[in-house]
């Protein structure tokens, strides 16, 4: 298993002193790109989205485009789109347009 294969476990299983552990050996290595591990707001979510996540699903509720999303959110539509992507991939969903009934049903935005 490859270090960032099991850094990505760790985080997953919310195993936080092992993934600190693992984190020191790969930047001094000189690994980039190490991913940082969820935020404190992550797993209070219901649906273990970010905090701009959220205001990504929120806008997507409301059908804007992406290009709509990234002028609102002032970010590029391909910053939107991997959002929307990491989005689906946490929902479980195949579109787009299930993800409002979805977080609904979670309890991730007020309908």
């Amino acid at each position: 298993m490859e270090p960032l294969e099991a850094l990505g476990i760790f985080d997953a299983l919310g195993a936080a002193p092992a993934a600190t552990r693992l984190r020191r050996p790969l930047r001094e290595a000189g690994v980039k790109r190490i991913p940082r591990g969820p935020r404190a707001a992550t797993p209070a979510n219901p649906a273990g989205l970010t905090n701009r996540q959220v205001d990504v699903v929120r806008l997507l509720a409301r059908g804007l485009t992406n290009p709509g999303i990234a002028d609102l959110l002032l970010v590029s539509p391909k910053t939107v789109d991997h959002h929307v992507s990491v989005i689906l991939a946490k929902l479980a969903v195949p579109s787009r347009t299930v993800v409002a009934n979805k977080v609904a049903i979670l309890g991730v935005i007020e309908t």
